[in-house]
């Protein structure tokens, strides 16, 4: 045996023992863009609008701003996006908002959307129910602290937006009212 031979076996006999025994064993600590952008596409699917993951080696957050607007609008940014060789593709894809006239009673804070004031009462708006702008249209809970929502506006209110019980965001549209 040369040399150079007994010394490369003694190189790669050191690091089966380090790996053996935990030493120097680096794990790579970083996702590639890959991974991120699988990651991100995945958040994106599922609606989250924050996402963190932490472990030993590695700690990453996704956050993305929330938009409360028409859908005309958000439909505006997606054009923007789109490749410029498709304007005409882009047009026709625009949805058309139904409820763009309505006033829309959005969410005060975050918490548990409720229409009534008990399981075993009616609810406190319907739609085509007539409301002014002091009238209590649900209940927002939020740390067992029963928050009651107004109108702030006086119409008819032609769609609900959220189900009984189901939890609510800042800025999310509970009812559409039309003046």
């Amino acid at each position: 045996m040369t040399d150079q031979t007994a010394s490369a076996k003694a190189k790669d006999e050191n690091k089966v023992e380090e790996k053996k025994s935990g030493k120097n064993q680096v794990d790579d600590p970083s996702f590639n863009m890959d991974e991120l952008q699988a990651l991100a596409a995945l958040v994106n699917e599922h609606g989250f609008t924050d996402f963190e993951f932490e472990n030993e080696n590695i700690r990453v957050r996704l956050s993305k701003a929330v938009q409360v607007a028409a859908a005309p609008a958000q439909a505006a940014v997606a054009a923007t996006i789109a490749p410029q060789a498709e304007p005409a593709a882009t047009q026709a894809a625009e949805p058309v908002d139904p409820d763009a006239a309505l006033h829309k009673i959005t969410s005060p804070i975050v918490g548990t959307f409720y229409r009534s004031p008990g399981p075993d009462k009616d609810a406190y708006v319907s739609e085509g129910s007539n409301v002014s702008a002091d009238t209590t249209v649900c209940i927002v809970e939020a740390m067992k602290l029963m928050n009651e929502i107004q109108a702030e506006v006086s119409g008819e209110i032609v769609k609900i937006y959220v189900e009984n019980g189901q939890p609510v965001e800042y800025g999310q549209a509970l009812f559409g009212v039309r003046k």
